[in-house]
């Protein structure tokens, strides 16, 4: 599988004199669904009660499905409609979700199977020695036979630092045992991510326990709700669960996603997204770090006042501003617009 673009939804809502911005990545058709049945239940709704709008989108959405579009595009709304409420409270959203920390780490994100070696090197360098990154991750899975040598060139780029792989769900179990086990015994490899798709989470379940310690199994970048969630979770399908804000249905639903794995005794990791995920971070209790992916990090620093800037493998949100500290660059989007 691959991609020849990628494409951002902003969603901006107001009241009074403030505007709230949310985005979700995905189709231009997300933006036609919210401006036609959603749009009714938003107008109008309270901004102090983003859950509650959150349920009742949740109902328009009931008998088209919940997954996909129709969750991307609950989650650009609730996005939208968290920030507009710490905006009318003039604080930032990290403060009004609670905060538990000033500080979100990241891991480098990208190292495409399209890269040549010297690609992958100064990419993976550039995330350790420029960025402080502890840990970088590359796809693998996409060419079985260059997985191990593209494994070689990685660590020899990052030295030390935590090396983590993507299969995006390319591989069958036996493959992906025999896979984790390799990365493990000769490059380190401490992270394996989706080594079969996440819609079989036995499958996940049974490569988990072949995997050698400290090895993790990660997925849950697809998680649409938080049943999605549940079984991943009950299923012991993964070490650390995944989840995406502009999929999971906003700030809403992934608090609630967070919140089932720590039931779980799991921890949660971020997937992409960094410059919308990083106020609500801030405040989740079982977290263990946030994906700089390389594609959204050039989108959001290139469209968007207030996008974060690493330093040493960290990026903190500015609590200077209010609600989620981002605004739109209209002018510089407009080139790249959707008509």
């Amino acid at each position: 599988m691959a991609w020849s673009a990628t494409t951002i939804i902003a969603v901006h809502v107001t009241a009074g004199e403030c505007v709230g911005l949310g985005y979700t990545y995905s189709d231009a058709s997300v933006a036609h669904l919210i401006e036609g049945s959603l749009k009714e239940k938003i107008i109008g709704s309270d901004p102090f009660s983003p859950e509650r709008l959150w349920d009742e989108l949740q109902t328009v959405v009931r008998n088209m499905g919940r997954a996909g579009i129709a969750a991307n595009a609950i989650s650009a709304v609730d996005t939208a409609v968290w920030d507009l409420k710490a905006k009318l409270l003039d604080l930032p959203l990290a403060v009004l979700l609670g905060a538990r920390r000033d500080h979100i780490e990241i891991y480098g994100s990208g190292g495409f199977t399209t890269y040549s070696d010297q690609q992958l090197t100064e990419q993976l360098h550039d995330w350790v020695q420029r960025d402080g990154c502890r840990a970088v991750k590359i796809k693998v899975g996409r060419e079985p036979d260059r997985d191990r040598h593209r494994l070689a060139v990685a660590r020899q780029a990052i030295g030390d630092a935590a090396l983590f792989m993507d299969a995006n769900g390319a591989l069958n179990v036996k493959e992906a045992i025999a896979l984790g086990r390799m990365a493990r015994e000769a490059y380190g490899v401490c992270w394996f991510e989706e080594p079969v798709s996440s819609d079989d989470p036995e499958g996940l379940a049974l490569i988990r326990p072949h995997l050698p310690a400290p090895m993790e199994l990660a997925a849950g970048e697809y998680i649409y709700d938080v049943d999605n969630a549940r079984n991943l979770l009950s299923l012991r399908s993964v070490d650390v669960l995944q989840a995406d804000v502009t999929r999971c249905g906003g700030i809403t639903g992934l608090l609630r996603v967070a919140d089932l794995a720590d039931i779980f005794h799991i921890p949660f990791s971020a997937h992409c997204a960094p410059a919308l995920h990083l106020h609500v971070l801030c405040a989740m209790r079982n977290l263990r770090h946030l994906e700089w992916f390389h594609d959204h990090v050039r989108i959001e620093q290139r469209l968007f006042d207030g996008a974060p800037i690493p330093k040493n493998g960290r990026i903190a949100p500015d609590l200077t501003r209010s609600g989620c500290g981002l605004a739109l660059r209209h002018a510089d989007a407009a080139p790249f617009a959707v008509r």
